[in-house]
């Protein structure tokens, strides 16, 4: 007898939703779609009227390719924009630009030398102006590459003339307040850069230096014999002074010594040597010396004052007290250069010291000092010096030491103490650190919640902030000093709002052109000189807060609730704004902190150019996909150092398939669903449909729960645990049965396709911030009415929740769960033993203790459509006399059998069952279910 083919009389799945992702290729096409139809600014119109949020993104530098540290940081922030849509905000997106600044110079020159010109400094800007311009065209297209949605068209750029405008006018705000001041003073300075940089430019690394122990005799000998109470006056004592800058000694003005250390004065030899008590052994081992004697030991406040010869000048100096001085290291007699380090500037400042500046911008010495040096390079100096000790008889020890050493951030080399007429913001740590109310860093939020502690640690350390640059490409620093008196303009508060109207209208260029006499009266513009440093780009950066918060219409001058950036921004970005912003309001520029760690490669290291490891952007998503790099950057806890490498790529690329795969199986399932006509209601559910809402429903609570507390990586985590183990191993997995094999029009059909909708409109919005261009695929497969974009849309709110008053409610699904996974585990063993196939060859008997029994007895026939079993059978626990079932580990009450069916398989419906026993032998190779279900009137389901 021919076989009948039931192929069509089935509801197998049907989509168009691509099995395979292509993403490549689609996320072109998604992107064409978004720009032709302006998805910026539909999503804004959707939103209009809505409460605002503001991230406000730190500007990028403008140069160079974006790095994944920037896919990193900017995903991020598009990942919260998104999900605060869902949340219903109005959240605003601009990107920005930092488009001033040294490394913008220095590949704008290197382009001039190859072609080998020579140009002024209003072509040099022009040039720069046209770098930063081809730079951001070419970082915006890579930033839209990655799906992030902005307000790409309209960006701020720091040097944008309204934005700079602004930004001078920031600063005349902090010199109304009385918080700026020029001083000579040393600052941190890169003779690479030409330049002095801020602390936010720093980095320290471990390094090897000099360390030079020289011969400072003491003049007053009398007194220091004195003293010491030594019965025998010697005729040369003399200090031991410790130094890792030798080129610093011509700028010598004193030595520090510790008020509350005890020193020692030593015989050695014939020599007399005062040395810090802690610190003799160290010395004495160094130059081994065997035989030597302790004179005396007193403090060394009793030394202050005591008047010292310079080893190779004719200069006395005095002693001075400085309870930095570590007894560690060195001899805890310290050499003081007042020009060239900030505590021995301090210092100077308390002893009326001279500040000597011995170098030019470039590390050359030009001072009258010590005239001998004039010329050369301090990198060509410290074995000048040692020369100079040796032939005058004054060096008494050298060595090198390791050591943790400040480096520029942009040369990696090592930056030196320089004093040059600067000018500075007084930082009132106070008003940050400690106050009457909650202090600044209290009404901050953190996270991670060290956050706090990193930058108010750097706030302690932190001197008064150095904004001036001796740099061409920048904001200019618009004021006039007095040639003499060296003290600002008194109207410098209105000037300062004349030359921005006047950058404002016409460029930055306007205020180099322009001449004191065209701003000034003619006595002014004799008595006053221009200043024309530029300001530092933190500064820039810094007062974006007011150059573009308070100035955006779309911000409505809030108070942005994020700032977002690597950990490397709490020396930076973080720290710039909150100094601006105290300096003017007195209040936080920010509610919340966000930072996250740097990329690094498999084995832990930073990724950089110079170690070769670095990994583009455009690799990935080149080959994978834009998506894919957007889930690896979701699926990591961001606050770590965040590792990347095929590995990492591979098992995001396995998570997509995982979430593509649920997706593709719930859209199969609707081809023939309408949701205006088919939706069926709760009370009318199927109890497994009802319990697949109500589980979606608790998932998704849990979702937007975690997006609030911007825990992505724990997101990813849920949507991974519902789409693998809650609807691919379990629901997915039981329902198969009944949404094939039923009438296409019943309600058991319907009911399952009802949950399906539900599951899939809200799994779309779980995944929109994170897989933007999938969420985008899977939204236009969705049936029924929708708005074009899921992106306008807010989280779905038609899911509902089953009462635990109900027999069968989620804890009773649980156990159900329980209960497969314990069949499953025994299953699996018998398929090894190759005793059965599959689940659907299995008998089940439980062997159930009262309580569980009448629980499973519920769903009655329907049981082993729960089990997805051939049959389902409940015994009485004690029946099992045979002992032969298996006790289950983690459902005490239960024994499990697993019997080999001897039934046949149905070919319509694939599980064993017995077929039809009527005469009509016309069905008799089906079972009765599927005569039923195509010829009857169909199968009553309740439960499953």
């Amino acid at each position: 007898m021919q076989k009948t083919n039931y192929k069509n009389t089935l509801n197998m799945p049907e989509t168009k939703f691509p099995m395979k992702g292509n993403l490549q290729k689609k996320e072109q096409e998604i992107l064409k779609e978004w720009n032709q139809q302006n998805l910026y600014k539909k999503i804004r119109e959707s939103k209009k009227g809505k409460k605002i949020f503001i991230l406000h993104d730190g500007p990028i530098y403008a140069n160079g390719n974006i790095h994944i540290g920037h896919a990193i940081n900017k995903i991020l922030k598009d990942i919260i924009i998104k999900e605060k849509g869902l949340m219903g905000y109005d959240a605003p997106y601009i990107p920005g630009w930092d488009c001033h600044g040294l490394p913008i110079e220095i590949e704008v020159e290197k382009n001039i030398k190859k072609l080998g010109k020579k140009i002024n400094s209003y072509k040099f800007r022009q040039s720069c102006q046209e770098y930063v311009k081809k730079q951001i065209i070419k970082q915006k297209k890579d930033f839209i590459q990655l799906g992030i949605i902005g307000d790409w068209e309209n960006p701020y750029l720091t040097m944008d003339k309204i934005t700079t405008a602004n930004t001078i006018r920031t600063l005349k705000n902090i010199i109304s307040n009385k918080q700026v001041y020029q001083g000579i003073k040393p600052t941190y300075w890169c003779i690479n850069c030409s330049s002095t940089l801020a602390e936010s430019e720093i980095e320290y690394k471990n390094t090897k230096s000099l360390s030079i122990y020289c011969i400072f005799q003491i003049n007053e000998i009398e007194k220091i014999t004195k003293i010491f109470k030594t019965p025998i006056f010697y005729n040369r004592i003399s200090l031991i002074v410790w130094t890792t800058n030798p080129w610093t000694l011509p700028g010598n003005q004193a030595i520090s010594i510790h008020p509350e250390q005890y020193y020692q004065l030593i015989k050695i030899n014939k020599q007399i040597i005062i040395i810090n008590e802690k610190l003799v052994d160290t010395i004495i081992q160094k130059i081994k010396i065997k035989n030597w004697k302790i004179l005396s030991t007193i403090k060394g406040k009793y030394l202050e004052n005591i008047k010292c010869q310079h080893p190779f000048m004719k200069l006395t100096i005095p002693i001075v007290l400085d309870n930095n001085i570590t007894n560690k290291i060195g001899t805890g007699l310290v050499h003081i250069a007042p020009g060239h380090g900030l505590i021995d500037y301090m210092i100077s400042k308390k002893y009326k010291l001279k500040i000597i500046n011995l170098i030019n911008e470039n590390g050359i010495y030009t001072s009258d000092v010590f005239k001998k040096l004039n010329g050369f390079n301090i990198k060509e100096v410290n074995n000048k010096i040692i020369k100079i000790l040796n032939e005058t008889n004054t060096l008494f020890y050298i060595d090198n030491i390791k050591h943790s050493y400040p480096h520029c951030w942009r040369h990696k080399t090592k930056v030196i103490f320089r004093s040059t007429p600067q000018w500075f913001i007084k930082i009132p740590k106070k008003n940050i650190l400690d106050s009457s109310d909650k202090t600044l860093l209290d009404q901050i939020h953190w996270n991670p919640k060290w956050g706090k502690s990193r930058i108010k640690t750097m706030m302690i350390n932190c001197p008064d902030w150095c904004i001036s640059r001796q740099r061409t490409w920048g904001t200019p620093l618009p004021l006039f000093i007095h040639k003499k008196t060296k003290k600002l303009h008194p109207n410098t508060i209105n000037i300062m709002e004349d030359i921005a109207k006047m950058i404002e209208k016409h460029g930055t260029q306007a205020w180099w052109n322009i001449k004191t006499e065209k701003i000034l009266n003619n006595k002014d513009s004799i008595n006053y000189s221009k200043i024309t440093d530029t300001l530092d780009v933190w500064f820039d950066s810094g007062s974006t807060y007011f150059t573009v918060i308070k100035t955006r219409p779309e911000f409505m001058k809030n108070t942005p609730n994020i700032y977002l950036e690597g950990h490397d921004q709490y020396r930076g970005w973080f720290m710039s704004s909150l100094i601006i912003s105290n300096a003017i309001e007195k209040k936080p520029p920010y509610h919340k902190i966000i930072s996250h760690g740097f990329a690094v490669d498999k084995d832990g290291y930073k990724m950089s150019k110079s170690k070769g490891n670095i990994i583009q952007p455009k690799s990935i998503t080149n080959n994978f996909g834009a998506d894919i790099l957007r889930l690896w950057i979701a699926s990591i806890n961001y606050t770590n150092e965040i590792t990347i490498s095929n590995k990492t790529i591979k098992h995001t690329i396995d998570i997509y398939r995982k979430i593509r795969n649920t997706s593709r199986f719930l859209l199969g399932n609707l081809y023939d669903f309408d949701p205006n006509l088919h939706i069926v209601k709760k009370k009318n559910m199927i109890a497994i449909d009802r319990w697949a809402i109500s589980y979606t429903n608790k998932i998704q609570k849990k979702i937007i729960s975690l997006y609030e507390i911007y825990d992505f990586h724990n997101v990813i985590k849920n949507i991974m645990k519902f789409c693998s183990i809650k609807m691919s191993s379990f629901y997915l997995d039981i329902i198969k049965d009944r949404q094939y094999t039923t009438k296409k029009n019943s309600n058991n059909r319907r009911s399952c396709q009802t949950a399906i909708y539900h599951i899939i409109e809200s799994l779309v919005r779980w995944i929109s911030p994170i897989i933007s261009f999938t969420a985008h695929e899977i939204w236009n497969f969705i049936p029924g009415k929708r708005k074009q974009f899921v992106f306008t849309e807010t989280w779905y709110s038609n899911l509902f929740s089953i009462e635990n008053t109900e027999k069968l409610n989620n804890e009773y699904w649980k156990l159900i769960q329980k209960i497969r996974n314990e069949i499953n585990k025994i299953i699996e063993k018998e398929k090894n033993k190759k005793t059965i196939n599959s689940p659907h060859e299995a008998n089940v008997i439980l062997y159930a203790k009262p309580k569980l029994a009448k629980k499973l007895k519920i769903l009655s026939t329907e049981l082993y459509f729960a089990l997805s079993t051939a049959s389902a059978k409940i015994e009485k626990y004690e029946n099992d006399y045979k002992n032969i079932a298996t006790k289950c580990q983690e459902i005490k009450e239960l024994k499990i059998l697993i019997i080999k069916t001897t039934k046949k398989k149905c070919p319509r419906c694939w599980n064993f069952t017995k077929t039809n026993t009527k005469n009509t032998m016309k069905y008799s190779e089906i079972c009765e279910r599927c005569i039923n279900n195509i010829y009857g009137s169909g199968e009553k389901r309740k439960f499953i």
